[in-house]
């Protein structure tokens, strides 16, 4: 986990639930082995798998001490709060840690290492304080350099935020590589940083900077990968988070897409409020594609190749059915990753790629 071998506790007090805690439920599904406990005292007792259905018998506890005792060493904050700031309610949790020496892996945009109470605990106890979401420096402006990429650029979109869209990347780079293709992961928020130890928040880069941003880490990760996923945020037609969504899109360059989804959701989630009748609706899936491939096409053309269903919601025989009602509305590949695999999405990434070699030829 970013620097050296861990063993986590998950903060996730009074909030330890597949939406509320995603970063929590993100490390549980991807690195499970570095976690020792999750700390939430409303659920203690329980184990993770139980409370949001990943992590197996991972451990829902109510204090440090009680992790302390499974052998956790290091604290990660396990939710992103509405305007990123660390909860009053959860101070004493952190100062506790930094006492004790643990280091704290931070996703908020408030930064630990800012924070002159815990930086002098830190100093005392030899704990570093890491915020993943800190933006880099340099201020890059993109130039359309990832457009003459020979690696087929692969960017997952969105019809909502929190559909799926970081866990749909991972899978597809996951099946990929087991078809033999180099294939790399590119992250660009705090959750997606901390499971594969690289990548830029782009939600903390000065709105100018996201697509120079996003251009540097794709033309880097292109080095390497015959395939390059960046894992995607936002919505476009998302009243809050628009801009970062278009700001992705263009910056990466990417020649493919996948259309990610929450069954059954019709209304765009609105951070902040309570859901309302007058809440955006999402459109149609296909009239996304060709909204998507729209705004792609402003600055270099992209298919969308699949779509991405998450149905955790559903029983078997209902999600199924969504699926098969999703491929009639779109004609595209379809699937729910985790559910029933990615192998449609890889065979369309795959021959997204044999079309580019054949087109670079």
């Amino acid at each position: 986990m970013l620097d050296k071998p861990r063993r986590l506790a998950l903060l996730a007090e009074g909030l330890f639930t597949p939406l509320e805690a995603k970063t929590a439920v993100g490390v549980l599904r991807y690195r499970p082995q570095e976690v020792a406990a999750v700390v939430d005292s409303g659920h203690a007792g329980r184990d993770a798998d139980a409370c949001v259905g990943v992590g197996g018998k991972i451990p829902v506890v109510g204090s440090l001490e009680a992790a302390a005792r499974l052998g956790a060493d290091s604290l990660l904050i396990g939710v992103a709060p509405q305007g990123g700031g660390l909860p009053a309610s959860w101070r004493a949790t952190v100062e506790e840690a930094v006492g004790r020496g643990w280091d704290v892996i931070s996703g908020l945009h408030e930064f630990l290492a800012d924070d002159p109470v815990l930086t002098a605990l830190a100093r005392r106890s030899g704990a570093t304080l890491h915020d993943v979401r800190r933006p880099p420096a340099r201020r890059p402006v993109a130039a359309r350099r990832a457009a003459g990429l020979e690696a087929t650029v692969v960017l997952t979109v969105g019809s909502d935020c929190n559909v799926g869209k970081m866990t749909c990347a991972l899978e597809l780079v996951e099946g990929l590589r087991a078809a033999g293709c180099r294939a790399v992961f590119v992250a660009t928020g705090q959750t997606g940083i901390m499971i594969a130890d690289h990548g830029v928040a782009i939600d903390a880069v000065p709105a100018d900077f996201v697509a120079g941003l996003i251009e540097e880490q794709v033309l880097e990760a292109a080095r390497a990968a015959e395939v390059v996923v960046v894992e995607g945020q936002g919505a476009l037609h998302h009243p809050g988070y628009s801009g970062v969504t278009l700001g992705l899109l263009h910056g990466c360059c990417p020649s493919a897409m996948v259309l990610c989804h929450q069954a059954g959701r019709e209304q765009v989630r609105a951070p902040g409020k309570a859901a309302a009748a007058d809440d955006p609706v999402i459109p149609p899936l296909d009239e996304l594609v060709r909204v998507y491939e729209s705004a792609a096409g402003w600055v270099h053309p992209a298919r969308v190749l699949g779509i991405a269903v998450n149905t955790a919601d559903l029983d078997e025989n209902a999600a199924r059915a969504s699926l098969e009602r999703t491929r009639h509305q779109t004609g595209l590949p379809t699937t729910d990753p985790v559910r029933f695999g990615v192998g449609p999405l890889v065979e369309a990434v795959e021959q997204a790629r044999r079309r580019d070699r054949a087109t670079l030829g």
